[in-house]
């Protein structure tokens, strides 16, 4: 007997969707880090230079505690890029970072970058306006933002042509964003990290009130990158100062792999190399299989009420003459 195409099609879906499930739930994200985009103290070479970043502005790099962007004096901009681009697909950023001062009126903020463009010094935080790319701005003063509390986090995609409005602190250019009363002045150094999968997700986490990670933002429409992208941070001041100060970075390279199982105790050497490899491949066969067979008694079950009710109808009608 012939079973309708819409009964086999219901088979193949259970099959298909209970493989599907297996690998979701078989894979984890790992990560490895990019030593290329990462920076850590004593942030100069022997040479007092970065292999891996360069710096400018009113940048001061103080090799046993900080890389201050803008000290506390007016009118001063400062920043530090990648030499060489972001190529990883999926990565994420980890930033320990300080904002701090003496006055009671400060600014402006700083800013991170993931740009087509580096190193141009400009009046978005120091950096250039119209820019290609992602940019994390913590903005710490307020000009014309009612209802939202500063200091404020959040998140621009830019195409190359769009400006940053200072007047209105970004809002009409805004993707994402959070309130974060305490960032400054904090007694330990803050922090931020942004993980982004693309095409997928765009996250931000904050930490500074306490040692715990708080999400300011996520999303599953990530603005695309510029296929070659820079990672880079600056800050700036005007009639309002601050420090900003950069203590780390810490850059990752992110993928997802199947999850480690546990299995028998392996024993050293090839033999029990070749016996767990044994294992493996068993096991993963037996997970098809098992797969393959509820898929088949699905089908099955299906099959034979079909039949049942194809009987119950002949019968029904052989009754009626």
């Amino acid at each position: 007997m012939r079973l309708p195409s819409w009964l086999s099609a219901l088979g193949l879906a259970a099959l298909v969707m209970g493989k599907d499930d297996a690998k979701d739930s078989d894979s984890e994200v790992k990560s490895i880090a990019l030593r290329t985009h990462t920076l850590v103290e004593p942030y100069l070479d022997s040479d007092m230079g970065s292999r891996w970043y360069d710096f400018g502005g009113d940048t001061i790099i103080r090799t046993d505690s900080y890389i201050r962007l803008t000290s506390e004096q007016p009118s001063q901009n400062g920043w530090l890029f990648s030499r060489v681009p972001l190529t990883a697909t999926n990565w994420e950023v980890e930033v320990e970072f300080k904002i701090h001062g003496k006055n009671q009126l400060y600014g402006d903020g700083f800013a991170m970058w993931v740009t087509k463009d580096r190193g141009k010094p400009g009046p978005v935080f120091g950096h250039t306006d119209k820019f290609e790319g992602l940019g994390i701005f913590v903005d710490t003063y307020k000009n014309n933002r009612p209802g939202v509390v500063f200091p404020y986090v959040m998140a621009m995609a830019g195409n190359g042509e769009t400006s940053y409005d200072k007047d209105t602190d970004g809002k009409g250019t805004e993707l994402a964003g959070c309130s974060a009363r305490g960032i400054r002045n904090t007694k330990q150094p803050a922090k931020l990290k942004l993980t982004y999968f693309q095409d997928k997700s765009l996250k931000l986490e904050l930490q500074y009130k306490n040692d715990e990670w708080t999400t300011c933002f996520e999303t599953d429409q990530p603005p695309e990158m510029p296929k070659i992208s820079y990672l880079g941070f600056s800050a700036e001041t005007g009639e309002l100062t601050d420090n900003h100060d950069i203590i780390s970075i810490r850059a990752r390279n992110l993928y997802i792999a199947p999850k480690s199982k546990s299995g028998p105790s392996k024993s050293r050497g090839k033999g029990g190399n070749a016996s767990s490899a044994a294992y493996r491949r068993k096991k993963q066969g037996g997970s098809w299989l098992w797969f393959l067979a509820k898929g088949l008694l699905f089908v099955g079950a299906i099959a034979g009420a079909y039949v049942g009710y194809t009987i119950y109808r002949s019968r029904k009608k052989t009754h009626r003459f």
